[in-house]
């Protein structure tokens, strides 16, 4: 049955339908996802708050001027904002490699930490660049530590377990990531908003993200940010109930998601992670190396092009998502808890994503 007509079937979890088509790795139908670099349809532009971004402040996040980006909104899903690629030519370089290189270093929490000792994972990136480099294409290649990384938490450590955050599971937010996001959350109308938490999420072609929704933040007045990097990806937006039928869309390289008011608390999930529309090994946008010439107080690093090599391999087949969020609100404190000591992690890495090898393991989230 072809997706638009399983859109118009409401009833029991008709978001896991959706879902359960877009996760075929055979599906060819995709003439129902939305698309934002032909905009139409459901699609519309939407105003950014130009004037509380300043040009220097952007340039130092790795930004184009906010006059320059390009914002569209959803029919029926108020709140929602989609930006195409607003960074500067060769800054998206910067991200992936503080998502490979530095944000999983200790003491940020990860997957891994489930099942190996702490030094085994104090140094990921040490352990597998070489390995990573020297990678053909023959998929019966042992996979690096980073190929097997599926998240990473920054500051207010999401527990798996009891799907809460707690005062005591807490390190500093890296801060060149706060940086961006206030900027983003600025152009959109949130000024003053405060990056506390982190997930970031790793994708390979096999992997998926389960149908869930983000809601344990204690203030969700202020939005959720989402930044893409790498392959391409389906995003499903639903609704406040799983048996409405979610919108697809396009997530490529470069675009940040914006949910707020009404969309903060709406069902999402990623089905399927496929290649990038260009055709080649990497899009376009990650073929250029950042300016020379960065402003005084950027958070932009260059890299080094051994670095690069390395994140560019992993690119081939991966997909990196960043998520940022405000977990309390101005003065707000977390509930005091008992029996907790806040560091629990997962009864299961495969909790929030799911992938072909973890099929005998169903998932306990979606």
């Amino acid at each position: 049955m072809a997706a638009a007509a399983l859109t118009r079937e409401g009833g029991e979890d008709a978001f896991r339908r959706l879902f359960r088509f877009y996760r075929q790795r055979d599906a060819s139908d995709l003439r129902g996802v939305v698309d934002f670099s032909a905009p139409g349809g459901q699609v519309f532009r939407s105003q950014l708050s130009i004037s509380s971004v300043s040009d220097q402040d952007a340039y130092r996040a790795g930004l184009q001027p906010v006059s320059q980006w390009k914002a569209y909104g959803l029919s029926g899903y108020p709140g929602f904002i989609f930006i195409p690629n607003p960074f500067l030519p060769g800054c998206q370089r910067h991200w992936v490699k503080q998502c490979l290189k530095v944000y999983p270093e200790k003491p940020s929490v990860c997957n891994l930490d489930l099942h190996m000792a702490p030094e085994d994972t104090a140094d990921l990136w040490g352990q597998s660049k070489e390995q990573l480099r020297r990678k053909g294409s023959s998929k019966c290649a042992p996979r690096s530590l980073l190929e097997k990384l599926r998240w990473v938490t920054l500051g207010y450590h999401y527990n798996w377990d009891t799907k809460k955050y707690s005062a005591n599971h807490h390190t500093p937010f890296p801060s060149d990531l706060a940086f961006l996001s206030e900027q983003v959350a600025a152009a959109c109308g949130f000024r003053g908003f405060q990056a506390q938490a982190g997930i970031l999420n790793y994708y390979h072609f096999d992997s998926s993200l389960g149908i869930h929704v983000d809601e344990s933040e204690l203030d969700h007045s202020r939005p959720l940010l989402s930044f893409s990097f790498g392959q391409s990806s389906i995003f499903l937006l639903g609704g406040l109930k799983r048996e409405e039928a979610p919108t697809a869309m396009f997530a490529h390289s470069g675009h940040i998601m914006v949910m707020s008011g009404f969309s903060r608390l709406l069902y999402h999930a990623v089905p399927r992670v496929l290649p990038h529309p260009e055709g080649t090994a990497l899009p376009s946008c990650l073929e250029q190396a950042p300016p020379s010439d960065l402003p005084v107080g950027s958070v932009i690093q260059h890299s080094s092009d051994e670095d690069w090599q390395v994140c560019a391999k992993y690119l081939q087949t991966s997909r990196i998502n960043m998520t940022v969020r405000q977990v309390l609100a101005e003065g707000q404190r977390f509930p005091e808890e008992s029996g907790t000591n806040g560091k629990g992690q997962a009864a299961s890495e495969d909790s929030y994503h799911e992938n072909n090898k973890a099929k005998r393991h169903k998932p306990n989230t979606v």
